[in-house]
């Protein structure tokens, strides 16, 4: 038999989040909440996890099956009806019950909405459940304003005897701090067995999960708690303003993380890391700087103030100059961007590459030590190696119904000015003279030059200036 099974409630109606997309779904640094849970689940459950669903259980259901970085098997069930924790976990009892034999000595629930709580908690939890030799294992912590939490009430001789949840609580347990925060692991076949026996004795009308500590204590079986000091994991969000400081701490804890690997951040306040990024030693963040999604710098790189980088792969010594965004992009070693330079999905900066202040780049790979200095946009391009981009130009990729691609081979020299009308390819070695528009291919080595001849009309601004002058003076 295995050792532990899981059980994920998240069918919470979310009322005071006051929105539309399930409550579980709201992202805590770039992820949604319940990722925490099913990743921490992962690294703790050798055997099923099961994920109670209600209101948004779609959405859900829906990302949950898209993601391949999970560490856990899920199996989804649904809890149609909102009857409280019990009836949530009840929903798991044909997963984990089959043939009314469980499939794992220990169940550890967990809520949906409390992403700060860590795997090594959790552990700390299944070792005192394991070695206390417990029926009930709960985790507790004190809250300096308990409020909307569940009170553990304690003996005399400081064993727990029941929870009482806030709503029901009297003046007197009110008063307590220590708080259940609705995580527990629990002896397989007593849990089941438990729940078969709650009633909805409550002004709500529901089962709630916190009876079966009243279960077990009538039929004298141990009821073990641990205490956690860090308040802060036990953190579950109901609100808005939930949702804030939970950002703050889980923002806070990456911060701190990176910084201890290496990462220089000459303002942290201001540095936003998502989850899922990763950085290399040396690498200096400079203030507001924000880095999202799945993206990967490597070492000794700098990115600059105020620069966006979405799920983009930057390799070693790359420099990102101030107020840079860039999406789905690719910046190998040595790569330099900005400032105000926007990368798209699509865009491969090789070794050395530069793009320059005020360049726009989509779908488009820039050759190792080309450049695009200043104010051009490449579009569905492939630039070749060691090519000169002047100033504004523009790679003409649509035409009104299709996109088509310009490929500009190594060594090429395109003048500033210049419009290259795809499709279109410059050959190795060409030079595109400033203020071109070139519609046809170029040959390797050609110098192309496409511009109406300049004419000079001698005192034609004089005579335009005295007719100015003298419609004004009538």
């Amino acid at each position: 038999m295995a050792h532990i099974a899981a059980v994920i409630m998240a069918a919470g109606l979310g009322k005071r989040m006051r929105s539309k997309k399930a409550k579980v779904m709201h992202p805590v640094a770039g992820r949604p909440m319940i990722w925490y849970m099913i990743n921490v689940m992962g690294q703790l459950v050798d055997s099923k996890v099961v994920l109670v669903l209600g209101h948004g259980a779609e959405q859900v259901h829906a990302y949950v099956d898209k993601q391949q970085d999970l560490r856990a098997s899920i199996d989804v069930v649904q809890q149609p009806t909102q009857l409280g924790t019990g009836d949530a976990v009840k929903q798991a009892q044909a997963v984990l019950m089959p043939d009314d034999e469980p499939l794992a000595t220990s169940c550890l629930i967990v809520n949906g909405d409390t992403p700060l709580l860590t795997a090594s908690t959790l552990q700390c939890l299944l070792m005192h459940h394991q070695a206390e030799q417990a029926m009930v294992t709960m985790l507790t912590t004190n809250f300096p304003d308990p409020h909307g939490y569940g009170r553990v009430v304690r003996s005399v001789a400081h064993d727990v005897i029941k929870i009482v949840e806030d709503r029901d609580a009297t003046p007197e347990e009110l008063a307590i701090h220590e708080v259940n925060v609705g995580t527990y692991v629990v002896d397989s076949q007593f849990l089941f067995n438990a729940l078969n026996q709650i009633e909805p004795r409550n002004a709500q009308g529901e089962y709630y999960l916190t009876d079966i500590v009243s279960i077990a204590v009538q039929e004298e079986v141990r009821v073990s708690a641990v205490k956690t000091q860090d308040a802060t994991e036990c953190w579950g969000i109901n609100t808005r303003e939930h949702l804030a400081l939970a950002e703050q701490a889980m923002r806070g804890r990456i911060r701190t993380h990176w910084l201890r690997e290496g990462v220089t951040m000459l303002d942290p306040a201001t540095t936003m890391i998502d989850d899922g990024v990763q950085l290399g030693q040396d690498t200096v963040l400079h203030p507001h700087v924000t880095l999202e999604g799945q993206t990967t710098i490597g070492e000794d790189c700098v990115i600059r103030a105020h620069t966006r980088i979405t799920d983009s792969q930057i390799g070693n010594c790359v420099v990102v100059e101030d107020c840079c965004v860039m999406e789905k992009a690719v910046l190998e070693d040595g790569a330099s961007v900005g400032p105000f330079a926007r990368l798209r999905a699509g865009t491969v900066l090789q070794q050395k590459a530069k793009v320059g202040n005020f360049v726009e780049v989509k779908n488009t790979v820039l050759g190792e030590g080309s450049k695009a200095g200043h104010l051009s946009y490449l579009g569905d391009g492939i630039i070749g190696k060691h090519v000169n981009v002047g100033a504004g130009t523009i790679t003409c990729n649509y035409d009104g119904f299709r996109k088509s691609q310009t490929v500009i081979e190594d060594g090429v020299f395109i003048g500033s000015g210049s419009q290259l009308i795809a499709p279109v390819t410059i050959g190795q070695g060409a030079v595109v003279a400033a203020g071109s528009t070139i519609t046809d291919d170029v040959p390797s080595d050609a110098v192309s030059l496409s511009r109406v001849e300049q004419e000079n009309r001698k005192q034609a601004a004089a005579r335009r200036r005295d007719a100015q002058t003298k419609a004004s003076d009538k």
